[in-house]
């Protein structure tokens, strides 16, 4: 199900890669750091939660799949499905703060 994918495969996580704040470029063409609060594998796929310091003080967060590029580069794609990028929050949030369900 939910597994943080640290330690887990030969592919190095964002965090081995970037440290702690990844640069990501907005459409407008401007550079944003965003901190790597978490990266986590969902149904075979991994994902990062990323949040800058404008969402910090919102308490929003930004969510995006980790891809491999052609070239072995590592690479961050935006979630356009609503379903997918939800169950992704909400397993952030599990994470975070535990599952409300009940064994």
């Amino acid at each position: 199900m939910t597994d943080k994918s640290e330690g887990r495969s030969n592919t190095p996580t964002l965090k081995e890669i970037y440290g702690d704040y990844v640069d990501l470029q907005g459409e407008d063409g401007v550079s944003q750091p965003f901190r790597i609060l978490t990266e986590l594998t969902l149904n075979s796929k991994r994902y990062a939660v990323l949040q800058s310091e404008a969402m910090l003080q919102d308490d929003e967060i930004e969510v995006f799949r980790i891809v491999m590029e052609p070239d072995g580069e590592i690479g961050l794609e935006s979630i356009a499905d609503e379903d997918e990028w939800e169950l992704v929050a909400e397993a952030y949030d599990d994470i975070q703060f535990g599952s409300d369900d009940q064994p």
